[in-house]
């Protein structure tokens, strides 16, 4: 059953669906999914009939598609010439979602792990192409995949070109034969970059960042949600520093740290409070049990790689920045063991997470020869330092698929699509349609 219902400026359909659990047992476990449709609402009804669809994948993994109020970001340019899905990828928003909640439905660790390999990108794409038949009329579609969403968008032209009739990627092209142990080394020395960009221009945040971390590292700190706030736990807000306004967001998260009170200086209960928003995973835990997960390939488990190779950077050690007289680092864009142990949301999971890296049966997401044989029009805006996906990685990519065109900028950060939306559509429509 759908229904239909407006906002300012467009029409918006709820549809659900039913997909396998695993899809290559389709008469097996099913699964829902959730999307939401949305027209401009001089085009609804029988006057948008004919309107090519347009399908969003939105970047994480772990988090449902966008919550748009009438025609935001870059949505008003797409319903200009489309009709637009908002697909809730599997597992997250609407569509059966996998959290401490639900995740034990399942039976133990090992079950819930074995569940949640059926949740990258390679099932994601196998979803859209079931769903596909039954809104297009077979017809291929338009994809726009940001981040992870690329991702996805990359096995898609591997795996079902034919679905295709154009993809648009942003901030999304990942390295085709990387294990995540390469991804996450050339990761550190972009994050590294980042933050010294950002005591550049905000250098009285150094010696924020030293007191707060000394606190933390002297001080037993428990949020209020129950997120036990560590030193590490403090540098992982460095996530906010790959954003186009996030420097200066956490230049004013830090400026209000302490107060005094009768017992002494204390963190605030307003930094307090905005931390655990940031920090917490209760809204998107499939991002962390499989952020790393979407690495995998082959038969060499990722085994918390992110924490392995920041060993080999040891001026992320808060402690001993600490001992000297030089900034503390922030870190970001990255999962750890502890963050199983910090977060109440992601505690209960933490045996689920730890057989997710040990695993060794990760199917191929690429197929190299395909790609290169690749006819679908394919633009990409890649962002020129990147500090989610590497840039260097992001090119290799875009030379191995055959006719696919970039756009390289440094005017946004990795959410140009949300901040730029309507020029970045414009921009990766020109291209795939050879007007630029």
């Amino acid at each position: 059953m759908t229904v239909s219902y407006r906002q300012p400026g467009v029409v918006l359909t709820d549809h659900s669906f039913t997909v396998p659990l695993d899809h290559d047992d389709p008469a097996g476990e099913t699964i829902e999914l959730y999307a939401r449709e949305v027209v401009a609402a001089g085009k609804a009804g029988r006057r948008g009939q004919d309107l090519p669809w347009l399908v969003y994948l939105q970047g994480g993994p772990g988090f449902g598609a966008n919550r748009f109020v009438g025609k935001q970001a870059w949505l008003g340019r797409a319903l200009e010439e489309y009709r637009v899905l908002l697909l809730d990828q599997r597992g997250t928003g609407r569509s059966t979602p996998a959290n401490r909640q639900t995740l034990p439905l399942r039976g133990g660790a090992a079950e819930q792990a074995d569940y949640l390999t059926n949740f990258r990108a390679d099932s994601i794409v196998r979803d859209c192409e079931t769903i596909r038949p039954e809104l297009t009329g077979g017809a291929p579609w338009t994809v726009l995949g940001q981040s992870f969403g690329g991702f996805c968008t990359v096995t898609y032209l591997s795996t079902y070109p034919e679905g295709l009739a154009a993809a648009l990627i942003t901030g999304g092209l990942p390295a085709l034969d990387a294990h995540a142990d390469d991804v996450y080394r050339a990761a550190y020395p972009r994050i590294e970059r980042k933050v010294a960009a950002h005591y550049a221009r905000y250098p009285q945040d150094v010696e924020r960042v030293r007191r707060i971390v000394d606190h933390l590292l002297t001080h037993d700190v428990v949020l209020p949600n129950g997120y036990r706030l560590t030193a590490e736990a403090f540098q992982s807000l460095g996530l906010l520093l790959g954003t186009g306004d996030g420097s200066h967001r956490l230049h004013f998260l830090l400026e209000h740290a302490f107060v005094r009170t009768p017992q002494g200086p204390a963190l605030s209960d307003a930094f307090q409070e905005e931390v655990q928003g940031l920090l917490s995973y209760a809204g998107h835990p499939l991002y962390a049990l499989v952020h790393e997960a979407i690495y995998g390939r082959d038969t060499r488990p990722t085994a918390w790689s992110a924490e392995r190779v920041r060993g080999e950077f040891p001026q992320f050690d808060a402690a001993k920045a600490l001992a000297g007289d030089g900034p503390v680092m922030f870190t970001g864009e990255s999962v750890h063991p502890w963050t199983f142990d910090c977060d109440p949301a992601l505690r209960p999971l933490r045996e689920t997470a730890e057989l997710l890296a040990a695993r060794t049966d990760w199917r191929p997401l690429y197929d190299p020869a395909r790609l290169a044989a690749n006819e679908v029009p394919v633009a990409a805006a890649v962002y020129h330092d990147d500090m989610y996906v590497d840039t260097a990685h992001a090119l290799d990519t875009a030379g191995a698929i055959r006719g696919l065109r970039t756009w390289v900028t440094d005017e946004f950060e990795h959410d140009g699509v949300r901040v730029g939306g309507p020029r970045v559509l414009d921009r990766l429509l020109a291209l795939v349609r050879d007007e630029a």
